[in-house]
């Protein structure tokens, strides 16, 4: 399989041409800017979502529904962008999305519109990981973080951006302009990767390729089953309860069914390879402790900075959003580290920078300055910079075309995984440690609602930063597995392949 992926890949490249490759990059910006805008800016207009359509009690489905769909996708059309190609793959997933947010825009209840953001994470995990793996097709290894330092740009514009976008929207317009802007950003995705990207024609294969739709079936219920678990779990029903029993063991037993399924697979969705080859395999377990570690910042940092701090919801989203500043700025220095070092140096560099960075937030005083999280936000998201796109742009250059799709998808799977693991697990420990503060409150419902208002009391302000500080230092602790695993597992030279 690997004997002709060179050629392809760079016949890929020339192809293209140097004009039209600037057009197909314009366009993965604008594709990756759909995906990484979707989650920020439909945030802010939760309240006037709920005020329209209802259903309060269940609304964060909203975004645990597309984090679904785009989490167990990314195998699926990894495998796909494989087998047919990049370019049929990402057109469909492009027209996908663009369904589900015109359906979004015309929701009439609450209901509606989960199932409408159900269908937009569908072609959204299109949109991830095929725009990822283009830019590795479309580039030689030299080239490559630049690729990757735009898209990494366009993710953190997009953080910046989306709360204040999506709130304008919301307060002057409409909520569902949020998801009609959607539209003509897509169409002119779309008419550019339609017009100006052109893939090499592939020598046509002896036998016609087989798509695992067994296997695509087993891996959207296995990944449904076991997130929707671990999303909800100590939400919207404790731990011990008999959904989340019933869910855990069900997802269990639909691991054997994928393992078998796959095994059984002329060409499995999951191949075995993805998890034999070493270099593979340390970086999707360090990504995905990458995912874990990030919930940290992401989720309870806002809260921390308004419920301590005493910072207005605008500062404290700046306090957070000055690491997506850093951090593409990182990431495109990078290169310079790399081919000096190596890849898995430069990680672990930037991992264990990364490690005492949260390790050092719970020795901050309290109640503090704001520049003191600032600071210590900026330098993680320089850190962090300097540990992922090395990983990326790496394992990319270890396969060649006909495996590039499924490798950056298991990858980007593995992070989200560690994401939604993350939610879960540092969840769990802020709300122990917030009703162990507050002398084993089992009704926190008041402690959200008095720091959401402002009105939080003095023991509620040390109760938040301590629970805060636990969370940091159990992201401390996953940076360290993750520069474990790298250390321990990753070839000190990955076994790149020459353009």
């Amino acid at each position: 399989m690997g004997g002709d992926t060179r050629p392809v890949t760079r016949d890929c490249a020339q192809r293209t041409g140097t004009e039209r490759r600037g057009a197909v990059v314009a366009a993965l910006m604008l594709a990756m800017a759909l995906a990484a805008l979707d989650s920020t800016i439909v945030s802010t207009a939760v309240p006037q979502i709920v005020g329209d359509l209802g259903g309060f009690s269940y609304f964060s489905w909203l975004f645990s529904g597309y984090l679904l769909a785009v989490t167990v996708s990314l195998p699926v059309y990894g495998k796909l962008s494989d087998t047919f190609g990049r370019k049929p793959v990402l057109v469909a997933g492009a027209a996908v999305f663009l369904l589900g947010s015109l359906l979004c825009a015309v929701a009439w209840n609450m209901g509606a519109l989960i199932a409408f953001r159900i269908l937009q994470g569908l072609g959204g995990g299109a949109l991830q990981g095929t725009v990822q793996t283009l830019a590795a097709d479309l580039y030689p290894l030299k080239e490559r973080p630049r690729i990757q330092s735009k898209l990494s740009t366009v993710w953190a514009v997009s953080a910046v951006a989306g709360p204040g976008v999506g709130g304008l929207l919301a307060a002057y317009a409409d909520w569902r302009w949020i998801f009609l802007v959607n539209l003509p950003v897509g169409a002119v995705a779309l008419w550019l990767i339609v017009r100006h990207l052109h893939e090499p024609e592939r020598k046509t294969p002896a036998t016609r390729a087989r798509v695992d739709w067994a296997g695509a079936v087993a891996v959207f219920a296995c990944g449904g089953v076991l997130l929707t678990a671990l999303v909800q779990g100590g939400v919207a029903w404790p731990w011990l309860s008999a959904p989340s029993i019933a869910l855990l063991a069900t997802g269990g037993v639909l691991v054997g069914v994928v393992v078998l399924v796959e095994r059984r697979a002329a060409e499995p969705i999951i191949p075995g390879w993805v998890w034999r080859r070493r270099t593979i395999a340390a970086v999707n377990l360090a990504l995905g402790a990458l995912g874990l570690l990030m919930v940290a910042p992401t989720v309870f940092l806002p809260t921390y900075a308004q419920s301590v701090l005493g910072l207005g919801p605008m500062a404290a989203g700046f306090v957070l959003s000055v690491w997506t500043l850093s951090w593409p700025v990182s990431a495109a220095l990078s290169q310079h580290v790399y081919r000096r070092i190596g890849f898995r140096d430069t990680a672990l560099l930037g991992m264990a920078a990364a490690a005492l960075v949260l390790f050092a937030f719970p020795f901050l005083p309290y109640p503090g300055q704001a520049w003191q999280p600032t600071l210590l936000m900026l330098l993680l998201g320089g850190a962090l910079g300097l540990f992922q796109l090395p990983l990326i742009v790496g394992v990319q250059s270890t396969v060649g075309w006909s495996e590039r799709g499924t490798t950056t998808a298991s990858v980007l799977f593995c992070r989200q995984t560690g994401q939604t693991l993350g939610a879960a697990a540092f969840g769990a420990i802020a709300n122990g440690v917030l009703a162990a503060r507050l002398g084993g409150a089992s009704d926190l419902d008041p402690v959200t609602g008095a720091v959401g208002s402002g009105a939080a009391a003095e023991a509620t302000r040390h109760a938040v930063a301590d629970a805060v500080h636990a969370v940091y230092l159990g992201a401390a602790c996953a940076a360290a597995l993750a520069f474990l695993v790298l250390l321990f597992l990753a070839p000190r030279k990955f076994p790149v392949i020459g353009d």
